[in-house]
């Protein structure tokens, strides 16, 4: 605490209530997550006056709960200008207290109903048994959740009383709703979900059957890419004497020269590079990984982001806030903000803007430079060819001869 602050007085006001104590701790993991003095003070403010609110209210420790945290926030909102991450903060000051045993932790599935404890059931089945990766499951979980609460709301969930035309009639419901790719990933999640409660017994029917299909036609569309030269626009828009330009720097070369997913640079920990070898470990979904050379250029921007630019913490992981608290980028979409950041400084305005883009800009440079689709599924590391087959339509010289000329037009 003593970092923050030096006058006896608010050190004693700091550390007053019931959860003083634990300011106390919560400071000491401030300081590990590289906060200023500044962005400390402000933390440590919010959450000794939650302590100071327990006291006032005659609220027991033991019972706290964080249905607590969001009554403290009401409260400080009607007399202070709150802030955006108030919530995130109390959240973990929270968390802190449950690791220091003095409140308890929320029970889990016993205190669930029928139809979330089936879902944590659905969960934990994709994760353990199937080895989906974390962006799949996030993707699969809402759709198991919406048919549970289309057809039971809050009652007890009996899937054994669900019929085929039940299922076929959510499905239209939805596909309404949802764009055609959002549709076909819908029945998919939907099939996943029916699969999964015929193996535990739930229905005796096999539903995976009425389940209509959805027409997507995956290669309708054309890979939304940019040219060699602005990736290299991109590039420069870096300020590579600071930390963040560093850091995005490193990140964009990964996407750009190696074609890697947003979550797969996300989730990049140091123990992934194998200096020695000159590769990269990536993880894939499930217990898959692969191994991919370095290249000079990309190695050369790791390095000097992690001796000039990486912030100091706990953190494993490769690349990591550039403010505090400081921890990893969370997910492709912290990846995808990098790039849509950059595309705004090169003034550079494409259909697409997320991560994928580098990717589909690498595949289509190496076939206009004469690779083979195969070598590009390899570098892409896709597990179906047919994945790879799309970046044909790009390559327009070959397509060309084998267009049927227009009826009535020029020979």
């Amino acid at each position: 605490m003593d970092r923050f602050y030096e006058d006896a007085r608010t050190l004693a006001r700091m550390r007053a209530g019931p959860l003083g104590p634990f300011v106390q701790a919560f400071a000491a993991q401030l300081i590990e997550q590289g906060y200023t003095r500044g962005s400390g003070r402000l933390v440590l403010r919010l959450v000794a006056g939650f302590s100071r609110w327990v006291d006032r209210r005659g609220v027991a420790v033991d019972t706290l709960t964080r249905d607590d945290i969001g009554r403290y926030l009401k409260y400080r909102r009607a007399h202070q200008r709150p802030r955006s991450e108030d919530a995130g903060t109390l959240g973990r000051f929270f968390t802190l207290l449950i690791s220091k045993g003095i409140v308890a932790e929320p029970k889990a599935t016993n205190d669930l109903t029928s139809a979330r404890r089936l879902e944590e059931e659905y969960r934990q089945y994709l994760q353990l048994e199937r080895g989906l990766a974390p962006p799949s499951i996030s993707n699969y979980l809402p759709i198991a959740r919406e048919l549970l609460r289309h057809f039971y709301g809050n009652d007890e969930v009996k899937l054994s009383g669900l019929r085929a035309a039940d299922v076929a009639h959510f499905v239209r419901i939805q596909e309404a709703r949802l764009r055609p790719r959002r549709a076909k990933m819908m029945t998919t999640a939907l099939r996943s979900f029916l699969k999964f409660a015929r193996y535990r017994g739930l229905i005796s029917l096999d539903l995976q059957a009425s389940i209509p299909a959805v027409a997507n036609w995956s290669m309708a569309s054309i890979p939304k890419t940019i040219s060699s030269v602005q990736v290299e626009q991109l590039l420069e828009t870096c300020d590579r004497d600071t930390a963040k330009g560093c850091r995005d720097y490193a990140i964009l070369l990964l996407l750009a020269r190696l074609g890697l997913r947003g979550g797969e640079v996300a989730d990049l920990i140091l123990d992934d590079l194998d200096w020695e070898a000159g590769e990269l470990c990536i993880r894939s979904a499930g217990q898959r990984s692969d191994r991919l050379p370095m290249p000079q250029e990309v190695g050369t921007a790791i390095v000097d982001y992690l001796r000039h630019a990486r912030p100091t913490c706990a953190s494993r992981h490769v690349f990591i806030r550039v403010r505090a608290p400081r921890r990893r980028l969370v997910g492709p979409s912290a990846i995808g903000d990098v790039v849509r950041a950059a595309l705004q400084r090169a003034g550079l305005q494409p259909p697409l803007r997320g991560s994928h883009l580098l990717r589909h800009s690498l595949a289509t440079q190496m076939l206009n430079r004469g690779a083979s689709l195969a070598e590009i599924g390899e570098l892409l590391r896709h597990r179906q060819q047919q994945t790879t087959t799309i970046y044909a339509k790009v390559d327009l010289p070959s397509l060309r001869p084998l267009a049927l000329p227009w009826p009535g037009g020029m020979r």
